[in-house]
């Protein structure tokens, strides 16, 4: 009986092992700098902001080539302009809480690595269109640098995932113009994919015109881990992960 039982003990330290340099192995790099995928402007007349879903980018190491399409109005007066989001000057944050070695802590995890085109008209805000949002989930990175490796090894699976997109499907709550100075606050429906699951998702939006060609502003959102099939691997010291998610964006885009 000693015998087995000492079997089955190095069994399961074996297993944890393996499941060790699985999990907290070094994870794959990102493929290069994030870039946006091109804003392709239409002008047919359709119901403002109902926004044509684009194309989903490939989640595979080279980063997508297609056109992200979108609808609009047709050109009043002023100019449709169209702002690229600067990844230098932008941040994608993610929270949720755990209990860490019996304390409650706050995961915090960040990356600069966001991308896309945004089409206003600051005369005719109907024309608003909105490309698709990318992330370079291989770039999101926490305090902890084991965790980093659960994250992206395990939970998010960022070899076979790089991106994290989001697909807008409608924006509302835009005045009908706005000039320089103005903050608004309005939302952006879409589709947000993670894992290779795509889910309806809704940002709320804050947004500021600095000048004609340049605008900041924060997004955010709350998303479910269930929804997702973001499991937390069972390792040492973590318990009680939150369900919830929060996710945040706050950038800067200029005009291109």
């Amino acid at each position: 009986m000693k015998k087995i039982i000492i079997a089955a003990i190095v069994l399961l330290l074996l297993l944890a092992v393996a499941v060790a340099l699985v999990v907290l192995r070094p994870p794959e790099e990102a493929s290069g700098p994030i870039e946006a995928i091109p804003l392709e402007l239409v002008t047919e007349a359709v119901p403002a902001a109902a926004l044509t879903e684009a194309p989903t980018p490939d989640s595979g190491d080279n980063a997508p080539v297609a056109t992200a399409a979108a609808t609009a109005v047709p050109s009043t007066a002023g100019t449709v302009v169209i702002f690229q989001i600067s990844p230098a000057d932008s941040q994608v944050r993610f929270e949720l809480d755990e209990d860490l070695r019996g304390s409650r802590v706050t995961v915090v995890g960040t990356t600069d690595q966001v991308a896309g085109e945004i089409a206003v008209n600051l005369a005719d805000l109907a024309q608003t269109q909105v490309g698709v949002i990318q992330i370079n989930a291989r770039t999101l990175a926490t305090d902890n640098n084991f965790r980093n490796r659960a994250i992206q090894n395990e939970i998010l699976d960022t070899g076979a995932n790089e991106f994290i997109t989001f697909t807008p499907t409608a924006v509302n709550g835009l005045p009908p113009s706005a000039t320089v100075g103005d903050t608004l606050t309005f939302t952006i429906d879409g589709d947000l994919t993670i894992r290779d699951i795509t889910r309806p998702v809704t940002f709320t939006i804050e947004a500021t015109v600095i000048s004609e060609t340049q605008i900041s502003g924060s997004a955010s959102t709350i998303i479910t881990r269930g929804d997702y099939g973001l499991i937390i691997p069972n390792v040492p010291n973590v318990a009680n992960v939150e369900e919830e998610v929060e996710l945040y964006i706050t950038f800067v885009a200029n005009a291109s």
